[in-house]
């Protein structure tokens, strides 16, 4: 997986490029952890995800409520049909932002 970061103005960019699973879940934590005490939006663009397993999940939902706690945003954009099932059949749809 790649991962395309653009951070400016307390807003984080990240374009999310294959695979997001147990072997690069660790790759999006490192990234986070780095960034997200300075800023208060995160805008995930799925638009070249793949596929996402229950460690990118784990990932996303950490990041929810590590946002939500400084009264930020997490939004997720361009999410492909196979990503939008994983989320509907977890229920992430109810906690995320997801925009078309």
């Amino acid at each position: 997986m790649n991962i395309n970061v653009n951070s400016e103005a307390g807003k984080l960019n990240l374009g999310l490029v294959g695979r997001l699973d147990t072997s690069t879940a660790g790759m999006l934590e490192d990234v986070l952890k780095d960034k997200i005490e300075s800023v208060n939006e995160i805008i995930m663009d799925f638009s070249s995800l793949d596929y996402i397993s229950s460690a990118g999940l784990r990932v996303i939902l950490g990041t929810q409520k590590q946002i939500n706690a400084k009264k930020g945003k997490l939004i997720i954009k361009n999410v492909n049909q196979i990503v939008m099932e994983i989320f509907e059949i977890t229920g992430f749809v109810d906690i995320l932002t997801i925009e078309q």
